[in-house]
């Protein structure tokens, strides 16, 4: 059967009437999901999907961020702390009687798919998934995730995402562990943030984890990595040297996956 995008679309906007679209934080949310959703349509073309696994990609773009409104509402917040908003919203999908998935979507054949790739789309690592299918979506919407999270990191502001005014975010070092984990080109625990820089540094390392070289395509026809370590001044003369070599590092990795 044929995913009607359009049809889920409408759907969402009428669930998305419930909150407050004035909010700044909601805002920002509604143009992060439309911005995954573009993310994933521009992976899939570049991988010549067939349109059936494109439009569930899409619809999972979607609906991968549902859980993050009502953890708006409930605490005004989207720390991790509060709760794990990617479960929740595929919690708040798939379970009752009468589950919410069945007002986007009738076809109820994809649901183990969408469950799987949305619960985990935001864990640390993605964990072995057996079924070839789920495991490739589960990927693409991590994938698409992290591609609009790089229009994010250069458009949104740094205070809201770090806690401190930009002209102060490259202050201080980079932690040993943080930088541990960028020599070994992986993400950063993020329980081995310290400082506001490490922060920083975590939101670029985090691209060691892309899946698909459509995604890294596209990182490099945008320039993406330097853009976003350029985007903050380093006072410390050790950090700037880091962030040289975290550059340089970056884009020779990824110049190793596209050649």
């Amino acid at each position: 059967m044929k995913i009607n995008f359009k049809h889920a679309r409408d759907v969402f906007e009428a669930y998305l009437d419930g909150y407050d679209r004035e909010n700044e934080k909601i805002k920002l949310k509604i143009i992060h999901t439309y911005g995954v959703v573009k993310s994933a349509r521009e992976i899939g073309h570049r991988m010549h999907l067939n349109e059936e696994d494109q439009q569930l990609a899409e619809l999972i773009a979607l609906l991968h961020d549902i859980g993050r409104f009502e953890q708006l509402r409930l605490y005004d917040s989207f720390s991790p702390d509060t709760m794990d908003h990617a479960a929740f919203g595929a919690q708040l999908l798939f379970e009752g009687e009468n589950p919410m998935i069945s007002r986007f979507l009738e076809d109820r054949q994809y649901d183990e798919i969408i469950h799987t790739a949305i619960a985990r789309h935001s864990d640390f690592k993605l964990e072995e998934i057996q079924d070839e299918r789920t495991l490739f979506h589960a990927k693409m919407i991590r994938d698409a995730d992290k591609l609009d999270n790089c229009r994010v990191k250069l458009v949104d502001s740094v205070e809201a995402m770090i806690g401190v005014p930009q002209e102060r975010a490259g202050e201080g070092k980079i932690s040993p562990k943080v930088w541990e984990s960028c020599l070994k080109k992986e993400a950063v625990l993020s329980q081995d943030r310290v400082t506001s820089v490490d922060y920083w540094v975590s939101y670029v390392a985090q691209y060691y984890d892309l899946n698909f070289k459509e995604t890294w395509q596209i990182m490099k026809e945008e320039n993406y990595i330097s853009r976003i370590i350029k985007r903050l001044d380093y006072k410390d003369k050790d950090t700037r040297e880091k962030m040289e070599i975290l550059d340089k590092q970056m884009n020779d990795h990824m110049e190793k996956i596209l050649c």
